[in-house]
């Protein structure tokens, strides 16, 4: 597994402190985020997750604690929009340039606004998809809201 991703040289060109961690990626895990967690051995709630989304129509990449899930009506009033939905997983690595279960919210292919759950910054750090399945990036949330130019909202 190569530890140079997209998402790791964004990081790398913004100066920004991150540790790799490499875990066992289950490609039968309902949930990815939580069995990401158990494999590190960490609270769940420290483990974000990407998800990309559809906010009246226009991709939206937001990302938010492995334990909860989004209110897609909250997400849509956050981005301002009126409709939220999940983006089809074909269309997501279309977007993103990742696979899923490697979807970082840091260098996809094409940028697109992005959200970060409030609750997530109340950590000192918390770990990211690096851009590969079974590599999570542990970082400063400040950090990652910095590089991202993300939106901090409530929406879970």
């Amino acid at each position: 597994m190569s530890k140079a991703t997209p998402a790791t040289r964004v990081l790398d060109r913004a100066g920004v402190a991150y540790a790799l961690h490499l875990y066992v990626y289950d490609p039968s895990a309902g949930r990815i985020g939580l069995a990401a967690a158990a494999s590190l051995g960490v609270d769940p709630a420290l483990v974000l997750k990407t998800l990309m989304t559809l906010v009246d129509g226009k991709p939206h990449c937001v990302v938010l604690p492995s334990d909860r899930e989004v209110s897609m009506k909250r997400l849509a009033q956050a981005a301002g929009g009126k409709t939220a939905q999940m983006m089809a997983p074909q269309e997501a690595e279309r977007v993103t340039g990742y696979k899923v279960g490697g979807v970082s919210p840091l260098g996809q292919r094409r940028r697109v606004p992005t959200m970060v759950e409030a609750c997530a910054l109340e950590r000192p750090t918390v770990f990211v998809n690096g851009g590969q399945r079974g590599l999570q990036l542990g970082i400063a949330p400040a950090d990652l809201v910095a590089v991202l130019g993300a939106q901090v909202a409530s929406f879970s």
